[in-house]
């Protein structure tokens, strides 16, 4: 028995829209951008993760970058199988083995997947030498990695905000019982950004440079304690064609973003509303739990707080909380067998 454990390697995988994780011996391996370039002359992967992040929106006709998942499913199937395959093999302990190992894996999905995006995810580990494959999802799994001990017969609300949906669950005795899964999450925060700057500034910018004027200067509302300072945004004038420097300030972007706010506020009072009587009493205990990086969204928490009047409370790391969630999952697979699928 002791050898062919030798043979077998635990991992566990939060497979995002927007950032692959992976979790090994209770340490973060990997944590990469979810994307590849491929050749398309030969139709080979060409670099992964963040090698491949620097090539995007700067390729030449023979280079293309695909993001493989899209609002946290498998969208192009062999790109996102080359690329967990690469992420796997980066991992120190794997990677210098004469053998390859078998794996046995917790990945995370979305609450709102269908059972062939499940089928999708479960094919790829297999083909992954996985010799035994469980998928949880990700509100479970994020409040986990918060601490919260989901058997207990409390309620809990969790809100986790990644990169294709935010996804909004009543979490209690270890199972779901109310959820909503919305696709407006970081990269329809990044869309909204782009658009307002070319509606309103007549500048275009690409995916790369939106996301990161989200990061800078990202904000939920136009009144904020401690504000970013005003950044400026380099791209392609529309009118001249010529490149163009503007300034903005966070108050802009809280503009832009503020539709796709009010349909995360509108899920998340449909959640509420929703909820049985007696676990409606708990969270009013307990309040709300952020996770995810689009939780990290300057304000956010207090302006949900406005629109609920409960607390709300970010989890410590949000971008790893939810694979941390995972690898403790796994760790204590018997503890957690039921929520386990």
């Amino acid at each position: 028995m002791g050898f062919f454990d030798f043979l077998t390697e635990e991992i566990a995988i939060d497979l995002g829209t927007a950032n692959t994780l992976i979790i090994h011996n209770g340490k973060v391996v990997v944590d990469s951008p979810s994307i590849v370039a491929k050749d398309r002359t030969t139709g080979k992967i060409y670099k992964v993760g963040k090698e491949a992040l620097l090539m995007q929106g700067k390729t030449h006709e023979n280079i293309k970058t695909i993001w493989p998942l899209k609002d946290g499913v498998i969208a192009d199937f062999d790109a996102s199988e080359e690329m967990i395959r690469e992420f796997i093999k980066s991992i120190p302990s794997i990677k210098d083995r004469f053998i390859q190992p078998s794996l046995r894996m917790v990945i995370c999905i979305p609450s709102g997947i269908t059972e062939v995006e499940k089928r999708a995810v479960y094919n790829s580990a297999e083909k992954m030498k996985g010799k035994e494959v469980k998928l949880i999802h990700e509100p479970m799994a994020a409040a986990i990695g918060i601490g919260i001990d989901i058997m207990q017969p409390k309620g809990n609300l969790i809100i986790d905000i990644g990169g294709g949906t935010t996804e909004i669950a009543v979490i209690a005795l270890g199972g779901i019982v109310v959820d909503k899964s919305i696709k407006v999450a970081g990269n329809v925060f990044n869309n909204d950004i782009a658009y307002y700057l070319r509606t309103q500034h007549n500048l275009y910018i690409g995916e790369r440079t939106s996301e990161l004027v989200k990061i800078q200067i990202g904000a939920a509302t136009e009144s904020l304690e401690n504000p970013p300072e005003d950044m400026y945004i380099q791209g392609r004038d529309l009118l001249s064609g010529k490149p163009k420097q503007i300034h903005v300030s966070y108050r802009e972007i809280a503009k832009a973003l503020d539709k796709s706010i009010v349909r995360i506020e509108d899920a998340l009072m449909e959640t509420l509303s929703q909820t049985p009587p007696e676990l409606a009493a708990d969270i009013y205990n307990t309040g709300i739990y952020l996770a995810g990086g689009g939780s990290m969204l300057r304000g956010l928490d207090k302006r949900l707080s406005r629109k609920t009047d409960l607390p709300v409370y970010v989890a410590e790391d949000p971008l790893r909380a939810v694979v941390r969630g995972t690898g403790i999952a796994l760790k204590e697979r018997e503890k957690y067998g039921s929520i386990l699928i």
